[in-house]
């Protein structure tokens, strides 16, 4: 049986090993994915014995994406500009490979909910890893424009300097994202962690407008602080990150195991509760 398995620190909360045995069923084929909860002085260790020992894929996820990025060589060039790793594997001369799938993940999602990036306003909240996982897709895709805010803009002039080369972006602090001065965004992307504290980035409702689409990173059985304050200032859509985790997922699944999984019954499944 191959073995898989998704590492982080903590990992009890992981639905990969749920989604990826769907998948499997899905796809007629027998694995094996488990979840492994590494301290983070062992993640080299461990990562080398998993693979030694004959595993064939691992899912990264916090806080080693940028880890596994410096132990791995990229995949691509998009992997290079994101320095942050979520699906390693062992190509045919054995070195070990890292790719990483949030990007495209996001983008199948955003457009299985209908929801188009190019020649759109973009605002994406948030300039840390997640953020800069996502952005080379993003880009791919053409956006009219691209703001990132943050707390601290430090961080967001960071990724506007490094990403500069495809792409103009715009960088401002939460306080300064208003609406008025410019006009309200089409798309509005939050990719903060303030949801796990129920909190949302302090910015202005004038950033909606009645068209704007609102998608959270976070994903939960109920509706994340984000998707309740984008419904609450009367968004046209406000959707959470379970789509973006299954389409993620079932990325690194082909890159693994070159079959593609129906996602959207996976969504659908969970969505249920079942």
């Amino acid at each position: 049986m191959k073995a898989f398995g998704v590492v982080g620190h903590p990992i009890g909360h992981s639905r990969s090993p749920e989604i990826h045995g769907q998948f499997a069923l899905q796809c007629k084929l027998d694995i094996d994915y488990l979840k492994f909860d590494v301290e983070p002085e062992k993640f080299d260790s461990f990562v080398s014995e998993f693979f030694a020992n004959g595993g064939v894929g691992l899912n990264i996820t916090v806080p080693f994406k940028e880890h596994a990025f410096r132990l791995s060589t990229p995949a691509s060039e998009k992997v290079k500009l994101s320095k942050a790793v979520n699906t390693l594997y062992l190509n045919e001369i054995g070195e070990l490979v890292g790719d990483n799938t949030d990007g495209p993940g996001l983008v199948k999602d955003l457009l299985n909910n209908d929801i188009l990036l190019e020649q759109k306003r973009l605002l994406i909240l948030g300039a840390g890893g997640a953020a800069r996982g996502i952005l080379p897709s993003i880009i791919e895709k053409s956006p009219a424009s691209i703001t990132i805010a943050n707390r601290t803009i430090e961080k967001a002039e960071q990724l506007q300097q490094e990403f500069s080369h495809l792409q103009s972006i715009d960088v401002v602090g939460f306080e300064d994202v208003d609406g008025v001065d410019t006009e309200p965004y089409d798309v509005i992307i939050n990719a903060t962690s303030l949801g796990i504290q129920g909190e949302t980035p302090n910015i202005s409702p004038k950033a909606v407008k009645s068209s704007t689409c609102c998608y959270d990173l976070m994903y939960s059985s109920d509706d994340t602080a984000f998707v309740k304050w984008a419904l609450d200032n009367k968004a046209q859509k406000a959707i959470d990150g379970l789509g973006m985790l299954v389409e993620q997922a079932a990325v690194s699944f082909e890159i693994w195991l070159g079959a593609i999984p129906d996602t959207r019954a996976i969504v659908d499944r969970i969505r249920r509760g079942e």
